[in-house]
C-alpha cells in the first residue's frame, strides 16, 4: 500500500495543492497528523480536500482551537487572531467535523498516527533528548506525527537513536528503507508553514509493501499564498514567514 503522508496543513491551499499535484499516482490513500486549519486563508477548502480524500486523521491542537476557544489563550498574539478569524468563517458542519475528530495516537494495522508526541499530543517532539522512552509507548513499528513542522525523524536500533532528516535545499527528495527490525517515529513535515529554513511544502510518501520511505519537497507560489492572508486580514506575519520557512 503506498500512502500519502500530510501534516500541518494550516488552510495553505496553495501548498496543498502542489502536494497533490506532485504525488499524483504515487499514492492509494492518504493519512494526516493534524492542524488542517488556521493560519492560512483557505481552512474551508483544507477540510474539503481531506475529507474527499478519505483520509486517516488525528486532530491538531489548531484544529481544536477551532471550536475550543479557551486553547487560543496559551497561543500567540498572531495565532490567536488567526484561530478567532478561523472560528469565524468555517461553516457550522466543518466546526462539528473538526470536534469529531480522535486525539493521537490512533493506530491502524501498519502504522500509527500522531500530532504531537505518542504520549501527549500536544508534546512537541523537537529533540533526541525528547523522543528517549517514547519507543516504549510504540504500538507498532512505525508512527508519523507532525506539530513541529520540521521535516525528519526517529530511528531506533539495538545500538541507540538515530535522528532522520529530508531532503536538504537542493534535492526534491530524500528515499530511506527502513528497517523491519527497527522502530520508526517520522515526521513528514508541514505542507502549509515548514519551520526548518526551507520554504518548500513538505510531505511524505510510505510505500509499505516495499518499505521505502520517501521525504519529499515541492515549491509552490508562496507570493500568491501571503497576499490571500493579507487580503483576508490575517497578521502579516503569517505571510511573511511563508517565504523564509520560519
Amino acid at each position: 500500500m503506498r500512502r500519502l503522508i500530510v501534516s500541518d496543513i494550516h488552510g495553505n491551499l496553495e501548498a496543498l495543492e502542489a502536494v497533490a499535484r506532485d504525488a499524483r499516482g504515487l499514492y492509494d490513500e492518504v493519512a494526516c497528523c493534524g492542524d488542517i486549519v488556521d493560519y492560512g486563508a483557505s481552512p474551508r477548502e483544507a477540510i474539503a480536500w481531506i475529507r474527499a480524500a478519505g483520509a486517516m486523521v488525528v486532530r491538531g491542537n489548531h484544529d481544536r482551537a477551532a471550536w475550543e476557544p479557551g486553547l487560543r489563550e496559551s497561543f500567540t498574539p498572531a495565532a490567536r487572531i488567526a484561530a478567532e478569524w478561523c472560528a469565524h468563517v468555517l461553516s457550522a458542519q466543518d466546526l462539528e467535523w473538526l470536534r469529531g475528530l480522535p486525539a493521537g495516537p490512533i493506530w491502524g494495522d501498519e502504522f500509527g498516527l500522531a500530532h504531537g508526541s505518542p504520549e501527549d499530543e500536544d508534546t512537541y517532539l523537537e529533540s533526541t533528548a525528547d523522543v528517549r522512552g517514547i519507543d516504549l509507548l510504540l504500538q507498532r513499528s512505525l508512527c508519523f506525527f507532525g506539530h513541529t513542522h520540521v521535516q525528519g525523524g526517529w530511528e531506533w536500533q539495538p545500538g541507540g537513536i538515530r535522528r532522520m532528516s529530508g531532503p536538504s535545499a537542493g534535492e526534491p527528495e530524500r528515499v530511506v528503507e527502513l528497517d523491519p527490525d527497527a522502530l520508526y517515529l517520522i515526521n513528514p513535515g508541514s505542507v502549509g508553514q515548514p519551520r526548518d529554513r526551507d520554504p518548500r511544502a513538505a510531505y511524505a510518501i510510505w510505500n509499505s509493501a516495499q518499505r521505502l520511505l520517501a521525504y519529499r519537497r515541492v515549491p509552490y507560489d508562496i507570493e500568491f499564498a501571503q497576499r490571500r492572508i493579507v487580503a483576508a486580514g490575517l497578521p502579516r506575519s503569517l505571510a511573511l514567514r511563508l517565504a523564509v520557512g520560519r
